[in-house]
């Protein structure tokens, strides 16, 4: 079967549709507007951003290092210079740098602050609070008060961030976020809500937003979810789709794939969309699927809104 999200599902598809807001779901619908925020705030820090012909390393610890791996993907495209993102605990010290950007949505992560006190690279911190631990080590700070959240599943922020920073490179953000007040209009795709088993797909700066996006179903819903660069999914995890289950492409996809894909009877979702409307549209799934499955997406669980290691 074939779905494009962009035809809306009903209620009674998705089955929770009426149920009161969560925290999660109040905070993720208000993206359209911390998006805009973000792209307001811009000109005043953009000099505190890496410029063309830097070397960067950017580092994040789950949400964040996919936000990484996403910014990564688009500047180096954009040419303006190598960058890698790492998750923060596993930096290579072979590597040289002319700039540390680190994402940490509390500033207080014990993997980043451990990092930025470490490094003897100039480095910038965004965050959603100011001031925090992670600052105190950090040469640069940009604050995204106004994404931060109460939520334990990050949402905004994230999303928020590398609008900022996808802007920083020159990108008009205008559709992207006309296409995520577009997915908050109705309800998400049945698939992504009902179908057994998810797996996430995507191609060069997207790859980041499927790895997020399968994170997100894991978290709030227990569920199995997988994410692959798309033509990697052909090389051998293709041999878990069946009916009742479903492939999620971010982006473009490679010719030919859906066909495979459907030929199998696996569910095949994918928009013209941006690609970062399309992880909104994930969001409000998720909210959605726990439901379904008698879950509150705003206790998931196992997990605190920020983690902090023992030294």
């Amino acid at each position: 079967m074939t779905h494009s999200d962009t035809a809306p599902a009903t209620a009674a598809a998705t089955g929770t549709s009426t149920a009161p807001a969560t925290a999660t779901e109040t905070e993720l619908r208000s993206q359209p507007d911390t998006w805009r925020a973000a792209l307001e705030l811009l000109p005043a820090v953009a000099d505190r951003l890496p410029r063309p012909g830097e070397r960067v390393l950017v580092v994040g610890c789950g949400t964040s290092w996919f936000m990484a791996m996403a910014y990564a993907a688009l500047r180096e495209a954009a040419g303006q210079g190598v960058t890698d993102a790492v998750t923060a605990t596993e930096v290579s010290p072979a590597r040289e740098y002319d700039r540390v950007l680190a994402l940490s949505r509390s500033g207080t992560t014990t993997e980043i602050i451990d990092l930025l006190r470490t490094t003897p690279t100039p480095s910038v911190l965004i965050t959603a609070v100011g001031e925090g631990p992670a600052a105190e080590h950090a040469d640069g700070e940009v604050v995204l008060d106004f994404a931060d959240e109460t939520s334990v599943v990050q949402t905004r922020f994230a999303t928020t961030a590398l609008v900022l920073l996808r802007a920083s490179l020159g990108e008009d953000l205008a559709a992207a976020v006309a296409d995520a007040e577009s997915v908050l209009s109705r309800e998400p795709e049945a698939a992504l809500v009902e179908d057994e088993q998810l797996t996430f797909l995507g191609t060069g700066w997207t790859k980041g937003l499927a790895d997020e996006a399968a994170l997100k179903m894991r978290e709030a819903t227990q569920s199995w979810t997988e994410a692959y660069f798309a033509m990697e999914y052909r090389h051998g995890p293709i041999s878990i789709a069946e009916p009742g289950r479903a492939v999620v492409v971010l982006g473009a996809a490679p010719e030919g794939l859906e066909a495979q894909v459907t030929a199998i009877g696996a569910t095949w979702v994918a928009s013209e969309l941006d690609p970062l409307a399309q992880l909104v549209a994930v969001h409000l799934a998720s909210v959605r699927r726990a439901q379904r499955r008698g879950l509150d997406p705003d206790s998931p669980r196992h997990l605190t809104r920020a983690v902090h290691l023992e030294s």
